[in-house]
């Protein structure tokens, strides 16, 4: 493995980073408009006394983590976001009620793959099953967009269900965390998103992994993982991982590991994962898109350099096609510093018809010189807000005021 970085990390000076079918189901339910599907009641679990499918006004409560060890952390039922909020992560240890299990880490921050389990699973007042939940990525800037989309998310999920919100990597710029003490932390997590009492799931990016961009310092993603001991509000059991709510099975992946080909580890994870899921719905979450219309482009052409092993992302391209497409109903990605439903799709034979979503404005917005058909592109910065009711997917962007761009439903 770090023989073979080694030899990447010759060619970093090279390095670029900025640091199609339509779906054969569904209808398109048309932009701007109401808020989508945000009104689903119920979905919450009992036992707890939650309400409209999450804890009261989405708190997340209680339960720090212990050590590397068990961390419990009064559970009620389910709660918000993988059923509770209390349970932290514990690094080889297990969370009860909807907390973090497994989680094991190996080495310079390969993870052994994490499973968070969901509290979910129950109905309520005959809503059936639902899952709602904000996803934005490369958002750690600390900077006067990051804080805005934070306080619209607030304000967001204040007036509407929220169970989690997913960050989708480069979760502190330029060359993520030192540590679980990096004052960072407080800057580009904990104080924009004050208001936002919900746990966040994260996955790393390029940036996250050091070097200013390149991803080459490859044990320090590690910190964030052990920063999930440290802030129960912040979940990443492992850099690679998977949990389940209600009827959906979340996957997150890490594809700066793809970038330099030292992801077998996630491969091998996420065929057995796949394999074993027999949920509703299957969502992956990860830095790289696989198609974009951003500055970085597609994979396996990233930065218009397909010419250049390891910097055009063909080994992203590369997992994506083994481990995700005709597995996952949703690829959803950042890397590109705008927010897009693209037309194109990816699949195989038998196999689902798999989305693919870019939600990266959440702190500053880059433009899309792409021209692959969309359903939806703007580059501008905002959060996805998705509802997940039964067999029913409702994504819908907002700005960083909370002001609705756009909408659509799917039916599976």
């Amino acid at each position: 493995m770090f023989r073979f970085l080694s030899v990447a990390s010759l060619a970093v000076v090279l390095w670029a980073c900025g640091c199609g079918k339509p779906p054969a189901m569904g209808e398109d339910a048309g932009t701007g408009g109401g808020a989508t599907g945000g009104g689903a009641t119920g979905g919450g679990t009992t036992g707890g006394g939650t309400t409209g499918g999450g804890a009261t006004g989405g708190g997340t409560t209680g339960g720090g983590t212990a050590g590397g060890g068990t961390a419990g952390g009064g559970a009620t039922g389910g709660g918000t976001g993988g059923g509770a909020t209390g349970g932290g992560t514990a690094g080889g240890g297990a969370a009860t009620g909807g907390g973090m299990t497994g989680g094991g880490m190996t080495g310079g921050g390969t993870a052994g793959g994490g499973t968070a389990t969901g509290g979910g699973g129950a109905t309520g007042g005959g809503a059936g099953q639902v899952v709602r939940f904000i996803a934005i990525g490369d958002q750690g800037k600390a900077n006067t967009g990051q804080n805005a989309v934070g306080a619209a998310i607030g304000t967001f999920c204040g007036a509407n269900p929220c169970d989690f919100v997913v960050l989708l990597g480069d979760n502190f710029y330029q060359s993520g965390v030192s540590g679980t003490t990096d004052p960072l932390w407080q800057t580009a997590f904990v104080q924009p998103y004050a208001t936002v009492n919900v746990p966040f799931y994260a996955v790393l990016g390029n940036h996250d992994y050091g070097g200013e961009g390149l991803g080459t310092d490859i044990p320090k993603g590690t910190n964030q993982v052990n920063y999930s001991m440290v802030n129960p509000k912040w979940r990443m059991p492992a850099t690679h991982y998977h949990w389940v709510l209600n009827h959906v099975e979340f996957f997150g992946a890490d594809t700066n590991r793809s970038m330099f080909s030292i992801d077998q580890d996630v491969r091998g994870d996420f065929d057995d994962w796949f394999a074993a899921s027999t949920a509703t719905w299957k969502i992956v979450f990860a830095h790289h898109p696989y198609k974009s219309n951003g500055e970085h482009g597609n994979a396996g052409s990233y930065d218009g350099l397909p010419f250049l092993p390891i910097v055009n992302g063909g080994a992203v391209k590369s997992f994506v096609e083994q481990a995700v497409c005709g597995k996952a109903d949703f690829y959803i990605t950042g890397h590109d510093h705008h927010l897009e439903w693209i037309q194109a799709t990816c699949t195989r034979q038998g196999g689902v018809t798999t989305n693919l979503v870019v939600s990266g404005g959440g702190a500053s917005s880059t433009s899309t010189p792409g021209n692959q058909p969309t359903y939806f592109k703007s580059a501008q910065i905002g959060f996805a807000y998705i509802v997940i009711q039964d067999r029913t997917f409702t994504l819908s962007f907002y700005d960083e005021n909370g002001a609705q761009l756009f909408t659509r439903t799917i039916t599976k």
